[in-house]
């Protein structure tokens, strides 16, 4: 027979694994409801295409810019400003509104060297994460203020768009933009929508370089909009990601917001130095509201604040530092406007090899398209099927949307891209 203390022994284990599975089962309970998240379209083709061994694969998918050698770059503007960042200054916080001087150096950009609502401090803004999380401080900002309030998004846009205005609790709805027959601007349909909106509608506008499509208004266009959102008192939120990126030229590629600017509007920027700078992964980006005075920007500003401080408290400093160095310093400024048109100006020599290729091979269609959109996509017209086609039969990977991201198309595989085209669209 056992003794007493065996017996305690025995018991105690007893107890501590009971409690151990009951632990674990209460555990398990927690998230045994939670399913797989669908794969992001655009991260879901890079790991297709890294998983595929063909030699001839080519990946014209991804959303950063290449070289000719279909190799990242890094701006020697930027590695310059990283060898002075380099020991020179601290790691301390930021300010939960970021850096003063890069937010300068971004509302020049945008708003204009010698602008006045800048002399008059009329804007609010703020260093946000890059473009994305300018627009989600936005989006927070308009549930939080106008809780009534909804966003027209365009059709197509960028697919985080719906992401960002749907976690932030903001309705939405979409107006026509792009024009699947013409695979050009749908204006007659969109200033149709425009009108028809409520008087006070909120729109989200691509500034430039519209992602996915390519295809922007143009100037008459633009001011044509800008009319009729003044007539229903509409506010315009420009989402800039690609200011130089577009035609090479900054100045050019901000004439939408200039437009509505001249026109009195209250507008809401957001802007991204992932593209312009190739600053991809140190996520820099600025969000500005134009206001009526100096004291309601002040008042905007400190409720911006108040919105990114309980979801990352302060902004990164090391590439608002290489934006600000760069654009501050004349020389280095220059430097900066020579790449990004050298890069832009890559782009706008691949789509014309990629339409001179596709026709030299007796194609019965139109490419027109291909040199008439702008900016880093190409919205191809391929259908699904086609998509898949050059994925399975060519080892080409694109979203099934038919987007082509041009800063893959390189000169080594262009003319076997315009061939695998030429193929599926027979």
């Amino acid at each position: 027979m056992a003794s007493p203390m065996c017996r305690e022994i025995v018991a105690s284990g007893r107890r501590a694994a009971a409690a151990a599975w009951g632990r674990t089962m209460s555990t398990a309970s927690w998230w045994s409801h939670v399913e797989p998240a669908a794969k992001d379209p655009i991260l879901g083709v890079t790991e297709a295409f890294l998983a595929d061994p063909s030699p001839d694969k080519v990946n014209v998918g991804v959303g950063a810019y290449r070289d000719d050698n279909g190799k990242p770059v890094v701006l020697n503007c930027v590695r310059e400003a990283e060898r002075r960042i380099a020991g020179n200054l601290n790691m301390e916080y930021l300010p939960m509104g970021g850096s003063i001087k890069m937010i300068e150096e971004a509302l020049k950009l945008a708003y204009g060297d010698d602008s006045e609502l800048i002399k008059d401090k009329r804007i609010a803004s703020v260093q946000a994460l890059s473009g994305t999380g300018a627009c989600r401080l936005f989006a927070d900002f308009q549930r939080r203020f106008l809780p009534d309030s909804q966003i027209y998004i365009p059709l197509p846009t960028w697919a985080n768009h719906h992401n960002i205005w749907r976690d932030a609790h903001v309705p939405q709805r979409t107006f026509h933009y792009y024009h699947p027959e013409t695979k050009g601007l749908d204006f007659a349909a969109m200033m149709d929508d425009i009108k028809n909106a409520p008087n006070g509608s909120f729109f989200l506008l691509h500034a430039c370089a519209h992602n996915p499509t390519g295809v922007d208004p143009t100037e008459e266009q633009w001011r044509e909009i800008s009319y009729q959102f003044k007539v229903k008192n509409h506010f315009p939120f420009f989402d800039m990601a690609y200011q130089g990126f577009a035609t090479g030229d900054p100045e050019r590629d901000a004439k939408a917001i200039r437009i509505f600017l001249e026109d009195g509007h209250m507008i809401g920027c957001a802007q991204s130095f992932a593209k312009n700078m190739g600053l991809y992964g140190q996520r820099v980006g600025c969000l500005s509201i134009l206001c009526e005075n100096e004291i309601q920007a002040v008042a905007v500003k400190s409720q911006l604040q108040q919105i990114a401080r309980p979801m990352y408290s302060n902004p990164p400093i090391h590439g608002a530092l290489v934006v600000s160095i760069i654009l501050s310093d004349p020389q280095l400024k220059s430097l900066w406007l020579e790449e990004v048109k050298g890069m832009a100006d890559r782009i706008i020599g691949m789509r014309t090899a990629l339409r001179e290729n596709i026709e030299k091979l007796g194609s019965n269609m139109s490419w027109e398209h291909i040199t008439n959109q702008i900016g880093m996509f190409c919205y191809s017209g391929l259908t699904p099927e086609q998509v898949d086609r050059l994925t399975s039969d060519f080892h080409i990977y694109l979203t099934r949307n038919g987007r082509i991201s041009m800063a893959g198309v390189t000169t080594g595989n262009v003319g076997y891209l315009a061939n695998a085209i030429h193929q599926v669209t027979q």
